[in-house]
């Protein structure tokens, strides 16, 4: 593999020159400053200033006499004039009470002037140019210092430092049972070894962001009580070219000299993206820095105790080459949690604050379906600040409550000016919503309804929280969202006879669904079992693109609309028949502006 060498001067060429430029400025430069300052006269203006009390001290030498003296605008100058035998000065001197002294020269020794004018300015230099540029080296990750590119930066915890174990993880109980392996074959390696089994090189953590991949590294270190080297996949990667390989060799030359050791590598696709021909000089930074991760997974031997774990969200950019096996061997899923799972992540975080006895995590687990572990972590800790907020001493059901709000919606804005006409036309939108669920087989119960701005812009909303997880979306349950989502504009026509703004974000989640069901679904009798639609980054917000023609996507765009109206038909239908039900909980929430699922059921009945 080659190293495009740098055509630039080292920066010890330009540290000489700058030397070089400043030992002659001080031997030639400075002395011709200094000596303009010193005024010559001739002898015969001294002795005229002397009478007339302008000279103020005097230094005689052997060849010239410097004096002080004022000139005619009263300020003080430096004078110099030339020696002559003049017997009377002397007395001239002191019956004008100058101060003066005679001034016998030193000879300096030539190795004290050399030490002086050039030795000591090139030592002062060099140390406070050192002072510099290592600041600037630590502004800058140390890529000013030649020495120091190959080295890789890595994190290196010993067990103390790190301190998880999988005691610390909760919800990923899949994914730890395949660490497990990885964790024994670090404590018992002999019994591999006799069966000829043979641990995996590595293993490719993958997953949404926040459910604890880093987390999960971390543990197995701990469990496995070994050296644990940590280092983000763009640490790798500099300005100059060849220094992501450099830093490679450096980090696997320190885990074999620690081993048995673990290294985790977090967003691996940052360098590890497939490689492609296309483009001019395929053979760039990122490249060669992968060349030599996959050189030097391939140059040592998992049975020494280095095992490499890496970490990303989006595996379907990685190299073919990179996931092969005797590379990454093990590709383990850390998925959103399931109920069980919130339920315990909860719990683990809940151990780290005070909580009053009464806390019902299975009702905060059920509100926060899709919710990683950081945003559990979150609302555990915005409850504690609630809890704060309001002078207790330990958190209640209601900041949790309220904090799956705020991760959800935001924070409440008690201070928005709305009319009373908005408010009226929020409530008669967000009831709704709410009464087109509750009139369905399919819907969620409804659990909160809120015509209370938040700062993420939503002016109310209708919270509903299902009894138990579910895993699978009938054609019935996804109609019904629909239906549900619409309901908020259909009650704004048939109570107002006009339509607002306030339905944007109803028409957009309608509208995922209802594409979702005629291009990935199959819910669609126009088209049925055909794949229509493929899916980019499932682990970041898993955006679609079409794989059809420009016909057959107008097609689609058509059925997606009939399936809308149909849903939009339905919703006004059941308001239609509930009218009345409609404008007495409407008044209800706009004198309330906050009712919980329980009040919304109890004048529904």
């Amino acid at each position: 593999m080659k190293i495009q060498k740098n055509s630039k001067k080292p920066l010890i060429y330009y540290y000489a020159v700058v030397i070089v430029i400043m030992m002659l400025a001080n031997t030639f430069l400075l002395p011709m400053i200094l000596k303009k300052e010193i005024s010559p006269v001739d002898y015969g203006t001294f002795l005229k200033q002397i009478e007339s009390g302008q000279v103020k001290k005097v230094e005689i030498q052997d060849n010239q006499i410097g004096f002080s003296a004022l000139n005619e605008e009263g300020k003080e100058g430096l004078y110099i004039t030339g020696r002559l035998e003049d017997p009377e000065l002397v007395n001239r001197l002191y019956s004008a009470n100058v101060t003066f002294e005679r001034i016998i020269p030193k000879e300096n020794s030539p190795l004290v002037d050399f030490l002086i004018y050039w030795i000591l300015p090139m030592v002062i230099f060099t140390f406070l140019g050192q002072r510099f540029i290592g600041k600037i080296q630590g502004k800058m990750g140390g890529m000013g210092n030649a020495m120091t590119f190959g080295k890789s930066n890595v994190k290196v915890y010993v067990e103390a430092q790190t301190g998880k174990t999988f005691a610390d993880v909760a919800g990923q109980d899949e994914a730890k049972e395949a660490l497990q392996e990885i964790v024994d074959f670090l404590h018992n390696p002999q019994k591999y070894k006799e069966i000829g089994a043979k641990v995996p090189k590595g293993a490719l953590l993958v997953g949404p962001p926040g459910t604890g991949k880093t987390l999960l590294a971390k543990a197995v270190a701990g469990e496995s009580k070994v050296p644990f080297f940590s280092i983000s996949g763009s640490e790798f990667v500099e300005m100059f070219v060849g220094m992501g390989a450099a830093r490679v060799r450096d980090l696997f030359k320190q885990a074999q000299e620690k081993s048995p050791c673990i290294v985790f590598i977090d967003e691996i696709d940052t360098i590890g993206k497939s490689r492609n021909s296309g483009g001019l000089g395929g053979n760039d930074e990122r490249e060669q820095t992968l060349n030599q991760l996959l050189t030097e997974m391939d140059g040592f031997d998992a049975d020494k105790g280095v095992v490499i774990l890496a970490a990303t969200n989006r595996p379907e950019t990685l190299d073919k080459a990179l996931l092969r096996p005797g590379r990454f061997d093990r590709r383990v899923p850390v998925e959103l949690p399931d109920l069980r799972g919130r339920e315990d992540i909860l719990k683990v975080h809940g151990k780290k604050v005070k909580l009053a006895e009464d806390i019902d995590f299975n009702a905060i687990a059920r509100a926060t379906s899709g919710a990683s572990g950081a945003d559990l972590a979150n609302i555990i800790n915005e409850g504690a600040l609630r809890a704060v907020k309001f002078g207790r001493r330990y958190i209640v059901q209601s900041d949790l409550e309220e904090a799956v709000e705020v991760v959800i919606a935001g924070y409440q804005r008690k201070n928005a000016v709305i009319s009373m006409k908005d408010k009226l036309t929020i409530a008669y939108h967000e009831i709704g919503h709410a009464l087109v669920a509750a009139k369905q087989n399919h819907s969620a119960p409804v659990h909160k309804i809120t015509i209370i701005p938040r700062t993420s812009g939503a002016l109310g909303y209708t919270m509903q929280v299902e009894e138990g997880e579910k895993v699978l979306m009938t054609k019935e349950q996804a109609l019904d969202k629909i239906a549900t989502y619409m309901g908020g504009r259909a009650a704004e026509e048939i109570v107002f006879n006009t339509i607002t703004s306030g339905a944007s974000n109803d028409i957009e989640q309608a509208t995922k669904i209802a594409r979702a069901m005629v291009t990935r679904f199959g819910m669609s009798e126009k088209f049925g079992m055909m794949a229509l639609e493929t899916v980019n980054n499932q682990y970041l917000g898993g955006d679609a693109s079409l794989i059809v023609s420009a016909e057959t996507a107008s097609k689609i765009d058509e059925e997606v609309l009939h399936i809308i109206k149909a849903c939009h038909e339905r919703a006004t239908s059941i308001l239609e028949e509930n009218k009345e039900k409609l404008h007495d909980l409407a008044k209800y929430l706009l004198e309330k502006e906050t009712i919980t699922g329980e009040e919304f059921m109890t004048i529904l009945a």
